[in-house]
């Protein structure tokens, strides 16, 4: 699949296999419409089968990462579109699919969290494996104020991140909060004021790391909150059994006995 030029997302890959993908409707402050959810979706299915991808920055341009739902569209769906209840991508619809995929995708994804974050943007950074947010960035959960339920994966995501009760004032009131108090509430990894250059360095780190062993990490992190701890210590030993004496993990031995850069074969 080829991932074509267009005028929401943008996706520049590295030599190191990092994928910078930036929501580019900087007029509007990257708010989502029906493109943008296309585009997007888009993008994750490129990314999905995308041979030495190591990882991904997801970041927006201009002034704010995403600002959530754009209004204007509101209520100009597409006609044709299925009901929210059917499952149009394994598991979601395609509003949850566009948060929901950053978690799907094998490799790590790391969100640089600008300026504001609301209702639907939140949902997609909350999709990334890391979030780095600057400290005055605006966030809420904002579905509330306009008399709807976060609907796009959110709550499967921030179970497990935000505590209950806090979770419950957040969705409740949709009150705004700052980047710098969304790295206590637990939507935050890192509070910085370049987010994009901490979250390019995390992804430079990731791709210096034995590929097979970084997405088998990511699968049994995923597979935390549903299984019993039983499955969990069986899932690490199916992981763990290729990976010893691969060559990929050989290689990383040697490359820090001689305290030089890996050399890894690519997924």
């Amino acid at each position: 699949m080829e991932f074509r030029a267009n005028d929401r997302v943008s996706i520049e890959l590295g030599d190191d296999g990092v994928a910078q993908v930036r929501l580019t409707r900087a007029d509007k402050m990257n708010a989502l419409d029906g493109a943008m959810f296309d585009r997007l979706i888009e993008a994750g299915q490129f990314l999905q089968n995308l041979k030495g991808l190591r990882a991904v920055v997801l970041s927006g341009e201009g002034r704010a990462f995403c600002a959530g739902l754009d209004l204007s569209s509101f209520g100009r769906e597409r006609r044709d579109e299925p009901p929210l209840t059917e499952r149009t991508f394994g598991n979601a619809n395609r509003a949850q699919q566009v948060a929901m995929q950053w978690r799907k995708l094998p490799v790590p994804v790391i969100a640089a969290v600008h300026g504001v974050c609301f209702g639907g943007g939140l949902q997609i950074a909350s999709g990334a494996d890391i979030r780095v947010v600057a400290p005055d960035t605006r966030m809420a959960i904002m579905e509330m104020r306009w008399g709807l339920v976060p609907d796009m994966g959110g709550i499967a995501l921030w179970r497990g991140l935000i505590r209950d009760d806090v979770l419950r004032e957040l969705t409740f009131t949709n009150r705004e909060f700052t980047g710098a108090e969304a790295q206590a509430i637990g939507l935050a990894t890192y509070v910085e004021e370049d987010p994009l250059s901490r979250a390019a360095h995390i992804a430079a780190t990731i791709a210096d790391r034995n590929p097979h062993a970084m997405r088998g990490a990511k699968r049994l992190i995923n597979s935390m909150a549903d299984k019993n701890t039983a499955d969990l210590l069986m899932e690490e030993s199916l992981e763990q059994h290729p990976l010893l004496g691969s060559r990929n993990q050989m290689e990383a031995v040697m490359a820090g006995m001689e305290k030089r850069k890996a050399r890894f074969e690519d997924v």
